[in-house]
């Protein structure tokens, strides 16, 4: 791609229902995200995931999101669900993360005083690093941005930009932060765990639009 920006790659998380898997696959995300916490509005059941993996063609990654599991918990989950990425938004020390056999990246919810070049070489192992907006006892989700002037200008990994993203807002967090990809969950959805056919569409149509510019 010789003009316009580098392509980015985008995946829309907290995934529940198989239309709204096919609506992605539509508008031509790259990743899927399900939830594998029970805390969270949008976790779903390894039971229900055959009817959404349906939905998914080769070249589309699946994506497990878990928050501080036991290594048993993670297991029970792969064991009945072929994920091809694992995505920790807890705790998780780097030794958990990596003791599945699959490729993983690490969130971590930012603010002040977080070294993130430190953090970043605490899990090296990781494919990428999600950033994210911190709120006390919220693991993701909120649909809150964070301050991407506490981002260093190189990152050792890729940087997967999250956090209040939306239609009206993934170009400007694309100018400014210039992530190898962005993660949307709340600013494509009707209600927690829902989406909308057209606002998918419409964010995906913004991070492409931004590749052509």
């Amino acid at each position: 791609m010789s003009a316009g920006h580098a392509r980015v790659r985008a995946k829309i998380c907290g995934l529940t229902r198989p239309q709204d898997v096919a609506a992605c696959v539509a508008a031509g995300a790259d990743a899927l995200g399900f939830v594998f916490f029970a805390d969270s509005p949008r976790a779903i059941d390894a039971a229900a995931m055959p009817a959404l993996l349906a939905q998914v063609p080769a070249f589309v990654q699946t994506v497990g999101l878990f928050v501080n599991p036991t290594p048993a918990e993670v297991e029970q989950v792969l064991r009945t669900v072929p994920l091809d990425l694992l995505q920790f938004h807890g705790e998780e020390p780097p030794e958990l993360c990596a003791a599945f056999g699959r490729p993983w990246i690490k969130a971590v919810r930012v603010r002040p005083g977080l070294d993130l070049l430190q953090y970043c070489d605490q899990y090296a192992g990781a494919r990428g690093v999600l950033l994210d907006a911190f709120h006390p006892g919220v693991w993701g989700g909120t649909g809150t941005r964070f301050d991407w002037s506490l981002i260093p200008d190189r990152l050792p990994l890729p940087l997967i930009l999250s956090g209040g993203l939306n239609e009206h807002s993934v170009g400007e967090a694309l100018d400014r932060v210039r992530p190898h990809a962005v993660d949307v969950s709340s600013g494509v959805e009707i209600s927690k765990g829902i989406k909308d056919a057209s606002r998918i569409q419409a964010f995906m149509n913004g991070v492409r639009k931004h590749e052509n510019l």
